[in-house]
């Protein structure tokens, strides 16, 4: 099951590059609109698969109980 999550994050993440890539080029604007709103998807995406495939979070933030560095 891993293996799924982890093939479906990396399409993605992938996609999201691609997308950023295209974004840099020269596009009209319906075609930026398009790409946008593709790359605003695929964030969306990325996101809740990975907080699903990987639900427990690491929290860096220094609170009462926790010594300063």
């Amino acid at each position: 099951m891993l293996d799924e999550y982890l093939a479906r994050i990396r399409a993605h993440r992938n996609n999201i590059h691609r997308y950023r890539r295209l974004l840099k080029s020269n596009l009209s604007d319906v075609e930026r609109r398009f790409i946008e709103r593709r790359l605003t998807e695929e964030q969306t995406a990325l996101e809740s698969l990975s907080a699903e495939a990987f639900p427990f979070a690491f929290s860096l933030r220094k609170g009462p109980d926790m010594p300063a560095s």
